[in-house]
């Protein structure tokens, strides 16, 4: 397969047919981000964390759960607030995060890492890091300051 097909194999019916077309601008930032977590997950199992699931990483994604409410925490991940508990109680279950009462108000909860948790965050920042200076040799260290750039001003304006 020729390298400008690589990307569009999947929309490929077995008639041969690309009935969809490429893929858009969503599959093309979910394929890289799919392969960033495959790495982060892999390294926090060969760092001793092999009991963090897959499943977890969305609640450790930036700007983490540090200090945040699990109501705001569901909202930011878009699931919703029973979903969230169950990851939570996982977490919490296997010693990377509690959920202590907010000084602010007694009647709410907000997220804090154990020293556990803060290590795990530093095996993520660690691995995405290696994938970032891999993808840096890859397209050149222009290309990727250009693509990093790019997305820093589409995050701007979200």
């Amino acid at each position: 397969m020729a390298e400008s097909d690589k990307s569009s194999a999947f929309t490929i019916w077995p008639s041969g047919e690309q009935p969809f077309g490429p893929p858009l601008i969503g599959a093309l930032l979910r394929m890289p981000w799919e392969a960033v977590q495959e790495h982060m997950l892999a390294r926090l199992h060969e760092s001793g964390f092999g009991d963090f699931d897959a499943a977890y990483l969305p609640v450790f994604q930036y700007p983490g759960p540090q200090g945040t409410r699990p109501s705001e925490l569901a909202a930011r991940l878009r699931i919703t607030k029973q979903a969230l508990n169950y990851l939570l109680g996982g977490l919490e279950g296997l010693g990377y995060l509690e959920r202590r009462a907010d000084p602010a108000d007694l009647r709410s909860k907000r997220i804090a890492l154990t020293p556990r948790g803060v290590a795990a965050v530093g095996v993520i920042r660690e691995a995405v890091g290696e994938v970032e200076n891999a993808w840096s040799e890859r397209l050149g260290a222009e290309r990727f300051d250009e693509l990093r750039n790019a997305l820093l001003e589409l995050n701007e304006l979200t």
